[in-house]
């Protein structure tokens, strides 16, 4: 059998990753990918996470820039870029001339002329800019409106479900104190929108109000111009020094507030068949509850409740009904059909979760809901149909569209929804600083619906329905890509240090109930084979495991467990999550980069470490129990791989 590569290692696919480039001009530096620019720096301090031209279609799809004619000049005083980039798809074709300069004063300019080739139906082609969370979530913002008076306001600190500003010129924050950045945009009227609902790490000043029509038509041959300029007021900040080969420092505590969530796994109904041929693989994964997918809007019933009940009985698993209703009028009529199957397949849930159809659309601000029955008639009718059983409500699609519309509390067992890390980017770094919004995310529900159970799942890095367009996004050749039921890196050790770091956010956010992926198909953790491309696995019988596989079984088996303190200097770079079960403690490391990290731990005696990591990749596919051969810590530094998991056993 030939060695997985280490891109499949890694990430599940052979997709070339992007290049970035960077440049600097004294304090001010900024990476250049694929013709947009992030992670602006002043000084080594972040104050613009992104700026970046786009042009999204009528399902805001992306349109991929192909970049030529790309120039970079590099002196003392500062760097110019320039380049040409052709979007095109069946429909349309546009291209733009991009022209970027930063100077050592700190201020950038990124210029933009798109010239529509033919005529182009768009949702949004523009500018958007993308404000980080750190140092900038609750703090003071300056909004200079297109036509009135400067706002003296702040960057929102709970997520705010609608636009936070609108008719917006510039905005000034400081990045350190006495320090201020303005970023000016022009050639049309920009708002801004929390990208926290959606868990991107960022606040995006985005083109054209939503408020006017859309998709909307750029005309074959009428050129548009935007600018976005960056410049800096106040005292310039001394440039942070580098930590260069430093190991990230990992310190161990005492007790904290707060316990490990319950962990159970999605099951869609099109996986119960597949699930039932690999119990015992699940029973190794040992999931604590099932969420079960009925979905009246494709007529499923009894035979998935059968499939379930069996699920459930051969893995002495609690079930969760997650019930979509098609949303008439009446829905105890259309609750109706489904308590009867269940009744009759002898499934008796622990819990249900009711959303009618209209919900699993999204609903942009200003526009109006559709007509259906309001909360109390379907919460009413779910109660009568389920006599006894949780109920639980909320969203069964994400935060954005919870925090959009929020259920009665007082009404309900527990509050429920789900996230999904590509609804705008689908690249690497993007997908995992999603982590970063999750606190802010499980704050905001916590302060809407009060102190209700909360339960978040099932998610997974990929899309399991579009809220904001007609499906999801066809992936056949194994890319990744924005809103795709199917990710490559849930085969990849990248899945495993993502499962590891929104497992710790959920517990740090109080989550008490936390479901993730599904046994097999394309949120799963055990290989079936499917169509499309999978490199290694396809060369594996069924059954083989992903790497994330291993991180969910060894969370399940300590559920309830009670959370110490645990903190990493560079968090973005390493996650560090403890907890104490029984008389031991278990200190989880995961690195979250693809750069080889270098961990020193303090406060820690006494050790045995396991690695799940890209040269025990192979193995672990076949094996379960990646984190029982353990070997004693020595007191060198731990070297983690890339996307490296690692669990410390202590006691």
């Amino acid at each position: 059998m030939p060695e997985p590569s280490l891109a499949i290692r890694l990430y599940g696919t052979e997709e070339a990753l992007g290049q970035t480039r960077l440049l600097e001009a004294g304090p001010l530096s900024a990476e250049l990918d694929g013709g947009a620019l992030r992670a602006i720096r002043l000084g080594g301090i972040e104050m613009i996470r992104a700026i970046a031209f786009l042009i999204r279609d009528e399902n805001w799809g992306t349109l991929s820039p192909e970049i030529t004619d790309l120039a970079v000049e590099e002196t003392s005083e500062g760097f110019n870029v320039s380049y040409r980039a052709t979007c095109e798809d069946a429909k349309r074709k546009l291209t733009y001339d991009a022209r970027i300069a930063g100077r050592r004063d700190g201020s950038l300019d990124f210029e933009v002329t798109a010239h529509p080739h033919t005529d182009v139906l768009t949702n949004r082609t523009g500018f958007i800019v993308l404000h980080p969370l750190v140092g900038v979530a609750g703090h003071p913002v300056k909004v200079q409106h297109v036509d009135g008076p400067e706002q003296a306001a702040a960057f929102p600190d709970r997520i705010d479900p609608m636009q936070p500003f609108l008719d917006i010129r510039s905005l000034s924050h400081e990045v350190v104190p006495g320090t201020w950045v303005t970023c000016t945009m022009t050639g049309d009227t920009f708002e801004m929108e929390d990208q926290r609902n959606w868990t991107d790490a960022s606040y995006k000043t985005y083109v054209r109000p939503l408020a006017r029509p859309w998709p909307y038509t750029l005309k074959q041959g009428e050129p548009i111009a935007q600018t976005v300029k960056l410049s800096i007021s106040g005292d310039r900040p001394k440039a942070v020094a580098s930590v260069g080969a430093q190991p990230i420092s990992v310190t161990l505590g005492g007790e904290a507030a707060g316990r490990f969530p319950t962990i159970g796994i999605g099951v869609p109904a099109e996986e119960a068949p597949y699930a039932l041929q690999h119990i015992d693989r699940l029973k190794a994964l040992g999931a604590k509850f099932l969420v079960c997918e009925v979905d009246r809007r494709r007529g499923d019933g009894l035979s998935e409740l059968q499939a379930y009940r069996k699920l459930a009985e051969a893995l002495r698993a609690e079930v969760t009904l997650e019930i979509i209703i098609p949303g008439s009028m009446d829905p105890a009529a259309d609750l109706s059909p489904v308590a009867q199957a269940a009744a009759e397949s002898g499934l008796a849930p622990a819990a249900i979760e009711v959303f009618p159809a209209q919900d699993m659309k999204s609903v942009l601000p200003g526009s109006p809901w559709p007509e259906m029955p309001s909360f109390e008639a379907i919460l009413g009718a779910a109660r009568a149909a389920f006599p006894g059983v949780r109920l639980g409500g909320g969203m069964a699609t994400y935060f954005t569209e919870l925090n959009r519309k929020r259920p009665p509390a007082a009404l309900l067992d527990f509050v429920t929804h789900t996230t999904c890390p590509t609804v705008h980017a689908a690249d690497d770094r993007s997908v995992m600083e999603t982590l970063e919004s999750l606190p802010y995310v499980f704050l905001s529900t916590q302060a809407f619906m009060g102190e209700k159970p909360y339960h978040v799942g099932p998610s997974s890095i990929g899309c399991r329905e579009n809220p904001y367009g007609r499906a999801t996004t066809p992936n056949p050749d194994n890319r990744r890509a924005c809103l795709s039921r199917l990710d490559p890196r849930q085969r990849g050790l990248f899945n495993a240090a993502y499962t590891l770091g929104y497992a710790a956010a959920c517990a740090r956010g109080g989550v008490s109930a936390l479901s993730m992926g599904a046994p097999t198909g394309p949120f799963g953790f055990i290989h079936r084979h499917m169509d499309g491309p999978h490199p290694f696995y396809e060369s594996q019988p069924d059954g083989a495991l992903y790497p994330a596989f291993h991180v969910m079984a060894a969370l399940a088996a300590d559920g309830g467990a009670t959370l110490v303190e645990a903190k990493s200097d560079r968090k973005a770079a390493v996650e560090a999550f403890a907890y104490r079960a029984g008389k031991r403690t278990v200190l989880w490391l995961a690195n979250l980069t693809p750069a080889v990290q270098e961990v020193l731990l303090k406060g820690v005696d006494g050790a045995r470490i396991a690695t799940l990591d890209e040269t025990n990749f192979v193995e672990a596919s076949t094996r379960v129990g990646a984190f029982e051969q353990a070997h004693t810590l020595g007191n060198a530094p731990i070297s983690l791989l890339s996307y490296a998991v690692a669990r410390i056993e202590i006691g």
